[in-house]
């Protein structure tokens, strides 16, 4: 038998939960799933500002190769670059 998930209670007030059911309607969802989801992603955000990413030697020198590196021409953005955008065509 499963164990029954961890619960987090907030305490909000009407206006602040009037606007978070307004979004979550919007979105389709239920409550508890938007809110859920909102919570996650801004504590993900948090923690990568936040996080040190330590690259060894070795694995920089090739970092630095490719950003000395002439860039390449990539004929697809070239292209695109021409061309005029949708909201003028």
């Amino acid at each position: 038998m499963p164990a029954t998930p961890p619960v987090i209670s907030v305490r909000v007030s009407t206006n602040e939960r009037r606007l978070l059911e307004d979004a979550s309607a919007l979105r389709g969802v239920k409550l508890s799933d938007f809110v859920r989801r909102q919570a996650i992603e801004a504590a993900e955000i948090e923690l990568l500002e936040r996080r040190t990413v330590e690259i060894p030697a070795k694995a920089w020198e090739k970092v630095e190769a490719f950003l000395k590196a002439p860039a390449r021409e990539t004929p697809a953005l070239s292209e695109l670059a021409l061309s005029k955008p949708t909201w003028e065509q």
